[in-house]
């Protein structure tokens, strides 16, 4: 017997990176070197000291049953000193933090908490696929708001027809932005929360490269006057303690949508192994040196990029945070093309910017999650192409 898919599944578009995974395997098999700068997989391994406190914490057999509920008081605790050490926002953990299999799960889940079928979901687009698959799940209208280089890569408001707020319930904003690599100001965040007041829709900010910058630190959505009524942010440990794997993430902000959330994932998860829970009090809680190499490492491959590519030619500005490059493609190009003839001629893996968009029709993402000498045979191979 053939299933017969349900008309949701049928609504979502092939999840872009599965299929950049697929296309380059399939190079690797035909023996490519291949170089990807594809997926935002970090590429350096977790501190070890996070690892040796995982390792403890996996050994503890309190650790071995359901973890359920929110998460260990004192994961939510360490998210809590976190915020008010680097971002001078004070969190309740008791009812304002929420432990997440990473920031994905949490981002894909919070529509169902609070979409209905045909209510509104304003979505940036170029942008993270979850945002839109999460809303047609839920039955959703998504409404995508466009990030275009004339902007700052900020979504304007002035645009979106009052009929689509009237009907909007949830609006995701995320900065540092990926893939445009973008910040916001305390201006653009105020400037969304008096609209989310206004109609009564949710903010969901996600700001899971809060911690890659390279100049002026980023600020949080929850620093700004009035955002704690309206949203909640969503943060990974993925990208900024390179636990991609580990999966483990929170949601912070508003008790009221924090505990929606929490009802919907009673009912889909049993929680976040609290090993590596603890594993993320330890990242939280120590120096937090690891990141700031990190960072170093991050802004010499970004110079090394940046600068190979002015040369080869290509139009982009540096990102001040991110760990993406957003370059526009060659004269006559579409970004599917590039990133065809990156493959086929020089075994050099990259996401094209209408994948995660219409808007980014003309782009590709490089991310820099690649050694510096490879970068640098990545711009020779290049050097190779003619356009």
């Amino acid at each position: 017997m053939k299933p017969e898919y349900s008309e949701k599944l049928k609504l979502l578009p092939p999840y872009l990176f599965i299929e950049i995974d697929r296309r380059k395997k399939a190079a690797i098999e035909r023996g490519a070197d291949i170089i990807s700068f594809g997926v935002g997989d970090p590429d350096m391994p977790t501190p070890r000291h996070i690892v040796e406190a995982g390792k403890l914490s996996i050994e503890n057999p309190k650790n071995h049953q359901y973890p359920f509920g929110s998460g260990l008081m004192t994961f939510r605790e360490a998210v809590s000193r976190w915020y008010r050490s680097r971002f001078g926002v004070n969190l309740n953990p008791a009812n304002q933090v929420h432990s997440l299999i990473g920031s994905k799960e949490g981002i894909g889940h919070i529509h169902l908490a609070f979409v209905n079928p045909g209510d509104v979901v304003l979505i940036p687009e170029p942008g993270y696929p979850v945002y839109n698959t999460g809303a047609l799940f839920a039955g959703g209208e998504p409404y995508f708001m466009p990030l275009v280089e004339k902007n700052g890569f900020l979504p304007d408001f002035s645009v979106i027809p009052d009929a689509i707020f009237q009907k909007a319930k949830l609006m995701f904003l995320n900065y540092p932005n990926n893939p445009t690599a973008a910040v916001a100001d305390k201006a653009f965040y105020a400037s969304a929360i008096e609209i989310a007041k206004k109609y009564s829709i949710i903010i969901a900010a996600d700001a899971a490269y809060s911690e890659i910058f390279y100049d002026d630190p980023p600020i949080s959505f929850l620093e700004v006057e009035g955002a704690m009524e309206v949203g909640v942010e969503f943060h990974s440990l993925s990208k900024t303690y390179n636990m991609t794997g580990w999966r483990l993430g929170f949601a912070a902000g508003n008790a009221d949508i924090i505990k929606g959330l929490a009802s919907v994932k009673d009912n889909y998860d049993s929680g976040v192994f609290q090993a590596i829970q603890e594993a993320g009090v330890c990242a939280l809680s120590s120096s937090q040196k690891c990141v700031d190499d990190a960072r170093k490492i991050y802004c010499r491959r970004r110079d090394a990029l940046v600068s190979g590519l002015i040369k080869l030619g290509w139009t982009l500005n540096s990102p001040v945070a991110t760990f993406y490059v957003w370059a526009k493609v060659p004269p006559r190009y579409k970004s599917g093309e590039a990133v065809a003839k990156l493959l086929d001629e020089a075994a050099i893996v990259a996401t094209p910017g209408n994948g995660l968009g219409p808007s980014g029709e003309g782009y590709v993402r490089f991310a820099l999650t690649v050694p510096e000498p490879r970068i640098k045979e990545a711009l020779e191979r290049m050097s190779k192409i003619k356009w």
